[in-house]
């Protein structure tokens, strides 16, 4: 079981790695991509995604987690992603595409 969640883990790592500056995916997009649900993304990220660009993925609607908002908000600015009422603007950076 524990190996199971570790590959699990390394597949969401390496789908949020495959996202290029300036854009952003959701926690369910990488979901559909690895074949988990955005929770588990999510949990992914948070106990271990420290190494991939872990700021690039929002959720559905565009918001970020409370805990990681403002600094979020300030590597994606740097990266040039559009933000409109502490939203991404999904459908001009959204990815995959």
């Amino acid at each position: 079981m524990a190996e199971e969640a570790v590959d699990v883990d390394e597949a969401v790592f390496d789908a949020v790695a495959g996202i290029p500056p300036g854009r952003v995916s959701t926690y369910g997009a990488i979901g559909r991509l690895v074949g988990v649900g955005p929770r588990r993304v999510a949990r992914a990220l948070s106990q271990g995604g420290g190494a991939v660009p872990w700021y690039r993925v929002v959720r559905a609607d565009g918001s970020m987690a409370e805990p990681v908002r403002v600094r979020q908000a300030a590597l994606l600015a740097a990266e040039g992603v559009p933000v409109r009422d502490g939203r991404v603007v999904l459908d001009a950076v959204g990815w995959p595409d």
